[in-house]
């Protein structure tokens, strides 16, 4: 189930957030992100303050969060985008974080999914993300579901410097409030329980 994250969410998130750090520094992973710098419980706290921080939750537990909302990082302007839109036609995921003990079932395929069924429900027409270049894993993803690279960009992303950003899109056009029902575009996802021998349990705590 994705939704809405609430107050109670916020340890679980932060949790997810350190545990990307940490198989970030085992080598487990390669993301680009920068342990005490970004992102941090301050970057779900402000999306929930928003109303825009999203949880994924399984077997009561939160494996998964994401920011979405209609706000551009300024390195959007005078990117190449193959398609122009509106700033109230675009649709922006941010911060997309999986328990690295879930890695493999297909959650990240479903949250991007979710992710598009939200836009296309609203009726925003153009979807776009972006990630480092070297988060190879994210990119394979996204080029999955018929994003488009339209270009990188070196920044100082979110405090972190010299990185190299990926630019993606993919318009939704006259697909956007087609009805479509969540459960008939979302992937397949894994019913397994998660591998949690050595990474953050990402338990949901009332507060």
């Amino acid at each position: 189930m994705i939704r809405k994250a609430e107050a109670h969410d916020l340890d679980a998130v932060t949790g997810l957030y350190d545990a990307i750090h940490q198989a970030e520094a085992e080598g487990r992973l390669c993301v680009g992100w920068e342990k005490d710098v970004y992102p941090v419980r301050a970057t779900a706290q402000a999306a929930l303050a928003r109303g825009d921080l999203f949880v994924m939750e399984r077997h009561g537990r939160i494996v998964g969060s994401g920011i979405i909302n209609q706000i551009q990082m300024d390195v959007y302007e005078g990117a190449p985008w193959r398609h122009t839109a509106d700033a109230d036609q675009v649709c922006v995921l941010h911060t997309l974080v999986i328990d690295p003990a879930c890695r493999g079932q297909g959650l990240g395929q479903a949250f991007a999914a979710y992710y598009e069924e939200y836009a296309r429900a609203r009726g925003w027409r153009e979807l776009r993300i972006d990630t480092n270049a070297r988060n190879t894993a994210a990119r394979a993803l996204y080029r999955k579901r018929g994003y488009t690279e339209i270009g990188i960009v070196p920044t100082v992303f979110n405090g972190i410097p010299g990185v190299q950003l990926v630019l993606l899109e993919k318009w939704l056009g006259e697909t956007a409030l087609c009805g479509a029902t969540r459960s008939t575009c979302m992937p397949a996802v894994s019913d397994r329980k998660c591998d949690n021998s050595d990474s953050f349990h990402g338990k949901s705590t009332e507060s």
